[in-house]
């Protein structure tokens, strides 16, 4: 086997590259092999942005360099010319290289695409190279990959949701698709503006195939899947609703305590003290400890006891699988919630009638909930600190779509 056969294998280099020669040689005690390389005839002088035939400019910047895979301990470097072409569409730009995805681009294509599929699972440290590059690689191979795959086709249901990645109300807004549980959209901020984004990428014709969208009680969620999207039924997420409920028993726990402390009923006050979590925690998850402080709290506090009853009958509306039975459940829930005079629960059942028919469609559709997109978000809040935080939104959304969107290239020379 010849060495220029050899390299070409190894650095998996495209056919529209012509090797002209191998020179290895010592580097401070090291040996780095480098590769002399030109665009075949046929791919020289085009345009690296739109790939047309274009007449040539200059010679750009002279000679370049290119880091390509390693060959075990042995750094390979690829040289060759970046001369600039005069495009009709793009002006002045850098011919195209076929090993490199674009001119700006340190690394070819095949440390690229090595680099993106090892960073799920090794450093940075590992390419002797450092994690800047390293993302930026990344941010290439998914812009690729993103333009060869069209993940907004077909969709029939999402959900959508917002995380934080940093501090100063700093959010990325997510759409997962229900049916294969990958991200399919990111982009930065949290409001309407960027939810558009996302139905402009979507378009008209494939936001009308929409069926079910599952989301928060975020106003600027309703009103923009009302607008782009109103054949599609918009699904309350369950566990938000159950939220407002348990948040509404934690109140009426710290008021009644103030009630007894202002009473001068210190002794009954602190009982009360570490009935936090019993009174938070769903049924069948109680300890025998936490058992014995709800029997107490049923015993001494009524009040209390009826807003834990109001909660865990909230969350039971969500678990019934018949929606008939679900709706007349929700229907006595409200009834109840009204007349407790429980001044939380009686704003909670307001909201909860607000959203009633959101609600309702939760449960016509068998519960639909942002349930995928919360698991899909705690691998996003994962990435965030493995890399211990993210200077910008760009390239964590380009990690994401390489972990959560389905956007991993092959192992080069292994596919």
């Amino acid at each position: 086997m010849s060495l220029v056969k050899l390299i070409r294998w190894t650095q998996c280099l495209h056919e529209a590259t012509v090797i002209k020669q191998v020179d290895v040689r010592l580097e401070k005690g090291r040996p780095v092999v480098t590769v002399d390389v030109r665009p075949a005839k046929h791919r020289q002088s085009r345009c690296s942005q739109c790939q047309r035939r274009c007449p040539g400019y200059d010679q750009g910047a002279g000679l370049r360099f290119w880091r390509g895979l390693d060959l075990g301990p042995v750094v390979v470097y690829l040289r060759g010319q970046a001369p600039r072409v005069s495009c009709p569409e793009h002006g002045v730009v850098v011919a195209e290289t076929p090993w490199a995805r674009e001119p700006k681009a340190w690394f070819t294509r095949a440390f690229d695409d090595h680099a993106t599929w090892l960073v799920a699972r090794m450093a940075a440290t590992y390419l002797r190279s450092t994690h800047r590059a390293i993302n930026a690689a990344v941010a290439r191979v998914t812009q690729e990959l993103a333009g060869k795959v069209d993940r907004l086709d077909g969709l029939l249901r999402i959900g959508i949701d917002e995380v934080s990645f940093r501090k100063g109300q700093r959010y990325i807004l997510r759409v997962v698709d229900h049916d294969t549980g990958r991200q399919v959209w990111a982009g930065e901020g949290a409001n309407s503006d960027t939810l558009r984004k996302f139905f402009d990428a979507l378009g008209p014709e494939r936001a009308k195939q929409l069926r079910r969208v599952s989301a928060d009680g975020a106003e600027w969620i309703h009103t923009v899947v009302a607008e782009r999207a109103p054949q599609a039924k918009l699904c309350l997420d369950p566990y938000h609703v159950v939220a407002w409920a348990t948040k509404a028993v934690d109140e009426v726990r710290r008021r009644v305590v103030a009630e007894l402390k202002a009473a001068g009923r210190y002794e009954q006050a602190a009982s009360l003290k570490g009935s936090r979590w019993a009174l938070l925690k769903n049924m069948p998850d109680l300890t025998g400890a936490q058992k014995t402080t709800l029997a107490s709290i049923q015993r001494d506090n009524k009040t209390l006891y009826r807003a834990y009853l109001l909660k865990e009958q909230l969350r039971k509306v969500f678990s019934v699988s018949n929606p008939s039975q679900a709706k007349s459940l929700l229907a006595g829930w409200l009834a109840w919630a009204k007349r407790s005079r429980i001044p939380e629960f009686t704003k909670v059942a307001t909201t909860v009638e607000k959203m009633r028919d959101l609600i309702w469609n939760t449960l016509s559709s068998g519960g639909l909930s942002n349930a995928i997109v919360e698991a899909t978000n705690n691998h996003f809040r994962l990435l965030t600190r493995r890399a211990y935080g993210y200077h910008n939104a760009e390239t964590l959304i380009a990690m994401s779509e390489l972990m959560l969107g389905g956007l991993c290239p092959p192992l080069p020379g292994r596919a």
